[in-house]
């Protein structure tokens, strides 16, 4: 199964970049002897609409056309908080079930447009604490690695 994070907003260089991708690589190291390839980080730009209504449908326009066939969660602010085990238990039960993609998707400052939300089957939130979209980045490609790490027994989790 290919994992992919679809993300509004271009991280630039520094230290976000480079954590996001430290946690990448160790998740795709792990990954590929769990059946899983990726992650794939997919930047989409966000949009120059003047109201975020307009930019958020502009940004969903471009997300739904990089979502590959499969499963889809979105992190919203209203989503439901999921510990890391479950996290972990969702892809490995996505992928034992021949789910060909979990895509992630971020959306921009304005948040995600309500048909991205709809089409994802499951919404997810870091707690009801508001996170720079940019950090939200990181924390997902480190709860990536860290199903890794679960499925894969690695001491790295400690629950």
């Amino acid at each position: 199964m290919r994992l992919a994070l679809i993300a509004v907003g271009r991280l630039k260089d520094g230290p976000e970049r480079e954590l996001c991708e430290r946690y990448r690589e160790r998740a795709a190291a792990l990954g590929r002897g769990l059946g899983l390839s990726g992650p794939d980080i997919v930047e989409i730009a966000e949009s120059r609409g003047r109201r975020p209504e307009e930019r958020k449908r502009e940004e969903a326009a471009a997300i739904l056309a990089r979502l590959s066939p499969g499963l889809v969660v979105a992190l919203d602010e209203r989503g439901r908080s999921q510990g890391s085990d479950a996290f972990a238990a969702g892809i490995a039960a996505a992928r034992d079930a021949g789910t060909a993609s979990f895509s992630l998707v971020i959306g921009g400052a304005d948040g995600l447009a309500e048909e991205i939300r709809a089409q994802a089957a499951r919404t997810l939130a870091f707690g009801g604490l508001t996170i720079p979209h940019q950090l939200v980045r990181v924390l997902v490609l480190e709860q990536l690695y860290r199903a890794m790490t679960i499925l894969a027994g690695h001491p790295y989790h400690r629950a």
